[in-house]
């Protein structure tokens, strides 16, 4: 491990690499080069400390040099233990950012990153799961007072907030970014459903041609996964609890069937449903023989990893798979059970990420300007800032639509005009 003053990463010598593939990600971000600029110009982040626990990703570093670029200073940790790429890590460490994360931290590390970013005492937070949310409200209140606000990036930490928020022990304004159109509609459905195909493949190198692929959860994220593995040929299952989104999964095309059932004729594994325990010991027991278990939900107990390790005893084969022998047969989980798309693979393709950044750059942005009327809820962004992030994403993509002509405005302004 690598220390400095300001921060703890794998390898500092693999700095080159990152700020390579950094400028990779730039180079797919237009969106966020369009913020950068207008960043410069008005530094609506002077003085302002952002603290971030985050995927430390190619992606999140365009998100960090554009606040940096706004005025900001970053103090960022990973949001998971094995999410962190280690040469982002290192090209951020020697810009000069506190960045405390490696690929395959314990969970003490863990916890004492998420503490060194609050050590900064932060004036916003953005969160991906909200771990540094919790802690702020259970070990470090007295921050809470100097917090302006914050914002979520994923469902599982929105689920979360907003039980805070029912409980009445949220205590700062947070914006549920995930809740963007801009987000859930696209980081989730394309983003997820290519990125978990590819950490499955790096894991294992199967066909998926052919394969029963079971899909736990037909949310944003499940429908994106389950489109995929057709494509490339599965013959895809969904599992649900939601009576609708079972309703769609089957006019989708798609078999959906209870897990139980799913799991004695499954022979790949996907969960991304944000609850735990989808997929127990209990079902595992009825898998076949070389069935593959993969996780793409936030937080590692959507599989019941810690009781499969009480009954079975596992060796790692390959990169992030482990094998694990019970009742005579072999079963394979991707990546430790945590989400596999960026425990096994790089995470969501740049081009996708550029719309959910910019909706955390704005996020912030708006914090700042409405900072004196915010209540201390789990609020959305207002339509026309998700609206304007599509036209910046389509305007960077060079793409025209049509508009509204007056005639058509008056029209859907009014409720006079019929047969």
């Amino acid at each position: 491990m690598d220390s400095g003053k300001n921060y703890e990463v794998k390898d500092i010598k693999l700095a080159e690499q990152g700020r390579m593939n950094i400028s990779l990600a730039e180079r797919r971000m237009n969106i966020m080069q369009i913020l950068k600029n207008r960043f410069v110009k008005e530094k609506p982040f002077k003085n302002l400390v952002i603290g971030m626990a985050l995927h430390v990703t190619k992606e999140t570093a365009v998100l960090i040099r554009t606040f940096i670029a706004g005025g900001a200073k970053i103090s960022i940790t990973s949001c998971n233990p094995l999410s962190t790429q280690d040469d982002v890590a290192a090209a951020l460490a020697e810009e000069g950012i506190s960045v405390y994360a490696y690929k395959g931290e314990t969970k003490e590390d863990y916890y004492k990153y998420l503490e060194n970013v609050l050590k900064l005492k932060p004036q916003l937070t953005i969160d991906d799961g909200a771990d540094l949310v919790n802690l702020i409200h259970t070990k470090h209140k007295e921050l809470i007072p100097n917090l302006f606000g914050g914002s979520e990036e994923t469902t599982t930490g929105v689920i979360r907030l907003r039980a805070m928020e029912k409980d009445g022990t949220l205590k700062y304004p947070i914006i549920a970014v995930n809740d963007n159109k801009t987000k859930h509609l696209l980081d989730n459905y394309y983003g997820t459903g290519q990125s978990t195909l590819d950490g499955i493949l790096r894991a294992t190198n199967i066909l998926i041609a052919g394969k029963k692929f079971v899909v736990a959860g037909y949310g944003p994220c499940g429908k994106g996964i389950a489109l995929r593995a057709r494509g490339m040929g599965a013959n895809v299952i969904v599992t649900e609890v939601d009576a609708f989104r079972a309703l769609q999964a089957v006019l989708d095309g798609f078999e959906v069937l209870p897990m139980k059932e799913a799991a004695k004729i499954g022979d790949v594994f996907v969960t991304v449903t944000g609850d735990k325990n989808v997929i127990t010991v209990a079902h595992i027991q009825l898998m076949k023989n070389n069935a593959v278990l993969a996780n793409s939900g936030h937080f590692d107990i959507e599989i019941d990893i810690r009781g499969l390790n009480k009954i079975a005893k596992s060796k790692r084969v390959r990169w992030q798979l482990d094998e694990y022998k019970l009742n005579g047969k072999k079963i394979y989980v991707c990546g430790e059970g945590r989400l596999v798309n960026l425990a096994v693979a790089e995470g969501h393709p740049s081009e996708v990420m550029a719309t959910s950044f910019a909706g955390q750059a704005l996020a912030m942005e708006f914090i700042i300007k409405n900072k004196d009327t915010l209540p201390n809820k789990v609020i959305t962004l207002p339509k026309e800032i998700d609206d304007k992030i599509a036209k910046l994403q389509l305007n960077s993509m060079n793409v025209k639509i049509d508009s509204l002509s007056k005639e058509q405005k008056k029209y859907l302004s009014s409720w006079k005009e019929g047969t």
